[in-house]
Order: structure tokens, then C-alpha cells, then sequence
């Protein structure tokens, strides 16, 4: 009988992604990973969530205390990235002004439905490579004549050497590939927009991280949660409350996991970025920490000034970007990172550069990490200038998180499109109005009634 391992939560794993994280964070773990290393441990999985065999008892054990030790260890970096909103703010000096909350709206079903199905787009085209290395994907590309990207992939015409050697995600190929696509399969990055949606109806925008925190006690599976969403479920089932879950044997939480979650704070605030990166605050810090909730509120902000329209119409891309970097500390590395892509991709005209300046520079992350994402999705979304086809395959062709980084290009370029007519058909028919999900409630909805119900919730006071 084969055992089965759980991911990303078993001690043994979580030391290795820990004393990475104690490394970004300036922290000396020097003798915590001497310990751990001499008594028999294993460095991180490099890309699965959990290592193939089980530690032992003794090894678990260890594993535990050190991740307990290495929360002791005091950072550097907390004065420059602080968790709490007061302090980010307080660290802002461009912060958005605070917009008056009535009338609401400045923003249509047409660019909801636009935004909800340039998500869904630019998330399928990434779902078959992800977890693929850069040189990966840019093979597979070339060797089916689609780079630069410019369309879904295919298995068809693919060398089998190059299969051999970047096999497709397990899980994904079968479902998003271009001669497999029927419809929007399930994913992560559709079900926590879906979520916090439901969040917005049930609780409206007053909502507490602990109404997050009980919505997903009854409405998320958690087999259907990764990283640090699981690591904060497994917590809140061991009775931590929050915002305790995002740190207690939590090394996931500067990951990308908090921002995939947050469109549907930009959506149903549009125009009002500020007010968009609170709300994205309060639902991210269930599991995220400093860089990882403002990966969220970076998102929130630039979905909320995309969303947004004004005299001239919506806003460029650009101005976009420049309203999230608004709200997320200048002196954190995320901003640093995010300044850095959109510097690159202004002055570079060829992408496939600025993506090996950006992996240069930040390739030593996880690919899931906030940091090296926020940065590839800015380049991403200024060098296409705003162009849908453009922002999402630039994102996906980045490599990391490419389902991700995908999905979040497309909200925005969507958004700027404005109107589900002005997105190429090749894109948006395949999805055939229906997307699938395990949220209850949503399975098989349309993105047309989900623009619907996302617009009540902009609407509502």
C-alpha cells in the first residue's frame, strides 16, 4: 500500500523553504541549517510540494523545533516591510487619497465581463507549462513555431525529445492545451476570485480576516489549497487564529499566493486604489506577511485604477502600475523588483531580454515567490503597453508562475480593453462561456453572470 504524502506541510520539507526565506530576510540561520543538515536533513523540493519518502520521527521532530527557532530569529528587514496597514502606509508617501465611497461605481458589466474573461485566458494559456523551466517553455515554443508566444500551446508537431525533456504540467495538459480546450478547467487562480466574490456577498466590505477564515472552513476544499493557503488551513484547523496563520510554521508566506487572490478587490473598487489595497490587506493577511500581502495589494491597486474610468475614459497601463506601486513600501524588495521589470521593459524592445535580466537577478527565489512575479508581470504588462494578446503571453513566456502571471495580465489588459468584443476571439472562445470550479454554487457559471455579480458588489455601499 502506498503511503501518502501530503504537501507542502510536512516539517521536514517546510525547513529547507524556511531557511531560504531566513536568507531573504537577513536573518542568520547559519547554525540552525548546520544542525539540520548534520543530522540527515534534505534541502527543500525544488518544485514539488513534498519530498518522496517520509522523514523520520526523530528528523520530524527536529525539523519542527528548528522551524520554531528560525521564527525567533530576528529580521533586519521589518523596518523597511512591515505587515500591519498602519505601518504600510505610514511607508508610502504616494499612498492614493482616500475617494469619497458615494456615489459608487465607474466601472460596467462589459469591462467585468472583459476582466473576468481576460483572467481566465491568460490563466489557460499558462496552466500546461507551469512548474517548466524558462529554457523549457522557450523550447517547446520554438519547436511548435509559437515564439515568440503568441498562441495556446500544442502538443502537436512537438519533437519527442523536447516532451521528454519538459513534460507538460501532469495535471493541466489534458485540459488546456489547444486541441484539448473545452471550456475554463478548474484552478486555483479562478477559485479564489470565486471566493472572495462570495466573501463580498455574504460579508460585504466590512468583512474581518476571520470571515475569510471561516468561509474557507466551509466552502474551500482543502486539497484544492497550496503553499501557504494550506499551511494557514492546516492552522486554522489546529485552533491559530489569525493573523497568527500566516506565520506559525509558515515559510510560503512572501509567496505569490495572497495576489492571485486579489482581482475582486480591484474589480469592485474601481477608480479607488487605495481602498482596493486595504481591502486586499485584510483578506491577505489570513496567510501572507510583509512582501506576500503586498504582492495582494500591488495587484488590488493596479485591477482597481484599470477598472476605473474618468473623463479621458480608463486609465493606460501605465498609470496602472504607477497606482500600485503607490501602496506598497518603496524601500521592500517587492517594489524594488516590480521598478526594475517596469525599468527593463521601457528601455528594452526585445522581452526575451528583459526576462533573462529579471531571472538574473532574481532567479535565486522560488518560482512561486512574490518578488520575481510582481517584477516579470510589471514588464509584462508595460512593455505590451497595454495590448491583450501582448500582456499575456509576454507574462506566460516569463516563465515562474506563468499560470499566475497569466491570469493577473489578463484581468488588467482586459480591464483596458473594456469590452468582451474587443478581446481577440481566439482567446475568449475556446472558454465557451463556462467556467469549472469546486466553489460551491459556481460550476460551470458563465463569465457573463459572474460579471454580473461582481458589479452588484462594486455597486454595493
Amino acid at each position: 500500500m502506498t503511503g501518502l504524502r501530503v504537501t507542502w506541510v510536512q516539517p521536514e520539507d517546510l525547513i529547507g523553504h524556511e531557511l531560504r526565506q531566513a536568507s531573504e530576510d537577513g536573518r542568520d540561520a547559519t547554525a540552525v541549517a548546520h544542525r539540520w543538515h548534520t543530522a540527515g536533513g534534505a534541502p527543500a523540493p525544488p518544485r514539488a510540494g513534498a519530498s518522496p519518502a517520509p522523514a523520520s520521527p526523530g528528523l520530524r521532530t527536529l525539523a519542527g523545533e528548528l522551524l520554531d527557532e528560525l521564527a525567533r530569529l530576528p529580521s533586519p528587514r521589518e523596518r523597511y516591510e512591515p505587515t500591519e496597514l498602519p505601518a504600510i502606509r505610514a511607508a508610502c508617501p504616494a499612498w492614493p487619497p482616500d475617494r469619497d465611497a458615494s456615489p459608487r461605481g465607474g466601472t460596467t458589466v462589459d469591462r467585468l465581463h472583459a476582466a473576468w474573461l481576460g483572467r481566465a485566458a491568460g490563466c489557460l494559456l499558462g496552466k500546461p507549462v507551469e512548474k517548466l523551466p524558462l529554457r523549457g517553455i522557450r523550447a517547446i515554443a520554438r519547436a511548435t513555431g509559437n515564439w515568440p508566444l503568441r498562441t495556446w500551446f500544442t502538443a502537436e508537431g512537438l519533437p519527442g525529445d523536447i516532451a521528454a525533456a519538459y513534460p507538460w504540467n501532469r495535471r493541466s495538459a489534458p485540459t488546456s492545451l489547444a486541441e484539448n480546450i473545452d471550456g475554463m478547467p478548474e484552478d486555483d487562480d479562478l477559485n479564489y476570485p470565486l471566493l472572495n466574490l462570495l466573501l463580498l456577498r455574504r460579508h460585504g466590505r466590512d468583512f474581518t480576516t476571520a470571515d475569510v477564515a471561516r468561509l474557507w472552513l466551509d466552502e474551500l476544499p482543502a486539497g484544492r489549497t497550496f503553499t501557504a493557503e494550506r499551511v494557514a488551513y492546516r492552522n486554522l484547523l489546529c485552533g491559530i487564529e489569525p493573523p497568527h496563520t500566516a506565520r506559525y510554521r509558515n515559510p510560503f508566506r512572501e509567496w505569490i499566493g495572497a495576489a492571485i487572490r486579489a482581482d475582486v478587490h480591484g474589480w469592485t473598487h474601481p477608480g479607488d486604489p487605495g481602498a482596493a489595497a486595504a481591502q486586499a490587506h485584510r483578506e491577505a493577511t489570513l496567510t501572507h506577511t510583509a512582501n506576500g500581502v503586498y504582492g495582494a495589494m500591488f495587484t488590488a491597486a493596479t485591477v482597481a485604477a484599470a477598472a476605473g474610468t474618468g473623463s479621458a475614459g480608463p486609465q493606460d497601463v501605465h498609470a496602472c502600475l504607477r497606482a500600485g506601486l503607490s501602496v506598497v513600501p518603496p524601500g521592500s524588495r517587492l517594489a524594488e523588483a516590480v521598478r526594475l521589470g517596469i525599468t527593463a521593459a521601457r528601455v528594452q524592445p526585445d522581452f526575451a531580454a528583459v526576462v533573462d535580466l529579471l531571472h538574473s537577478v532574481h532567479g535565486h527565489h522560488h518560482w512561486v515567490h512574490s518578488v520575481p512575479n510582481a517584477a516579470l508581470l510589471a514588464a509584462a504588462l508595460t512593455h505590451a503597453d497595454g495590448d491583450f494578446a501582448g500582456s499575456i503571453c509576454r507574462a506566460v513566456s516569463g516563465g515562474w508562475d506563468t499560470d499566475s502571471n497569466g491570469a493577473t495580465a489578463g484581468s488588467v489588459a482586459g480591464l483596458l480593453a473594456g469590452h468582451p468584443a474587443r478581446l481577440p476571439e481566439r482567446w475568449t472562445a475556446p472558454l465557451k462561456n463556462r467556467l469549472t470550479t469546486s466553489v460551491a454554487g459556481f460550476d460551470g457559471t458563465g463569465f457573463d453572470t459572474l460579471a454580473e455579480l461582481t458589479h452588484r458588489e462594486a455597486l454595493r455601499p
